[in-house]
């Protein structure tokens, strides 16, 4: 099978992020590439680089706007006298529901939810060929392979259609299923990161033709907080295709395995023509997070019961942070699916 990857996607690279009110090394570093690709390459994919889509697949899910915002903010704001060497906002609107400012700084809190997504000037390229990367591997199953995986980096399930958080700038999930809704009349999205996929949920909320289902750590207490409950289903004629099932914190294979089970009855019950799933390993065990408690033998079960679903498939890369065994976890997971063998 393969797996596409542009070079381009690891000179996006953030110095820092808050976490509880501390500055923190940004944890999303480009090393996380050469592990993956290590992984991929174990699992017998193929890297292909994916070609210069331009900006057709993103605008199908982010608004022009807001990828305007995320081309010029970093030159704009170096125009600011003593502003840092990085795009972070320090200032949010209570509410978004009509002004929008003028200013790169009120802009910067408009756009970015949080502080883990410090923009550089390599971000917008970086998460460009990210997302195109999501794009080759949409195409590459439109066009008759069973699965591609696309190796995104930067990730992008917390990007909304107008916001970027959580490391994330351009939600390739999102990008990638409105990809494969080309040819597929229903598609759905299974997100199995640590954390929920709160963009790729507010991005398809409101539609019935694309269902997001998320296995992720009980948000109660644990990023993103204010999105991933059980009681959120979507709105309008998006009502009940969206599913969430929040997992108890340090939760290993056995508990993650029995939910997985209960979001394929829905994933069959909406009968799509091809899934995306938004792959974190970050519910790894030993992942520098420590939300859950997945084993490396456990992503290969997992990938294994995703297959069996039988749906074309678009693997995207979301989490998944560095530890010893990232490579490892992926090529488990790429093996389960099919890897060597499909």
């Amino acid at each position: 099978m393969k797996a596409f990857y542009a070079e381009e996607q690891k000179r996006h690279d953030p110095k820092a992020f808050l976490s509880s009110g501390t500055a923190q090394p940004n944890p999303e570093k480009p090393e996380r590439v050469e592990r993956l690709l290590a992984g991929a390459l174990s699992a017998g994919f193929t890297i292909e680089r994916p070609r210069n889509h331009g900006l057709g697949p993103v605008s199908a899910v982010h608004t022009p706007e807001y990828l305007d915002f995320l081309e010029h903010i970093y030159t704009r704001w170096q125009r600011i006298d003593g502003a840092s060497a990085e795009v972070i906002p320090n200032i949010h609107p209570i509410a978004r529901n009509g002004s929008y400012p003028a200013s790169a700084v009120g802009q910067a809190g408009y756009h970015m939810a949080d502080t883990a997504c410090p923009i550089s000037g390599e971000t917008w390229q970086s998460a460009l060929w990210s997302a195109w990367s999501a794009v080759g591997a949409a195409e590459a199953v439109i066009s008759g392979a069973p699965a591609a995986y696309a190796l995104c980096r930067p990730p992008g399930h917390h990007a909304f259609a107008d916001v970027a958080g959580g490391f994330c700038f351009i939600n390739n999930s999102a990008v990638a299923a409105q990809v494969l809704r080309r040819t597929a009349s229903r598609v759905a999205i299974l997100d199995v990161d640590l954390h929920h996929g709160n963009g790729t949920q507010g991005i398809f909320y409101a539609r019935p033709d694309v269902l997001t289902v998320s296995l992720h750590a009980d948000p109660v207490r644990f990023y993103p907080f204010f999105w991933g409950h059980a009681d959120e289903r979507g709105e309008g004629p998006g009502l009940g295709y969206n599913f969430n099932l929040p997992l108890p914190r340090k939760s290993a294979d056995a508990a993650f395995l029995e939910a997985l089970a209960v979001a394929f009855q829905r994933i069959r019950a909406f009968s799509p023509d091809a899934l995306v799933v938004a792959l974190g390993l970050d519910a790894f065990e030993g992942d520098p997070f420590g939300g859950l408690s997945v084993t490396t033998p456990g992503f290969s079960r997992i990938g294994e019961a995703i297959a069996k679903l039988g749906l074309p498939t678009v693997i995207v890369q979301e989490g998944g942070y560095l530890c010893d065994e990232l490579s490892d976890n992926l090529t488990a997971f790429l093996t389960g699916f099919g890897g060597k063998a499909r």
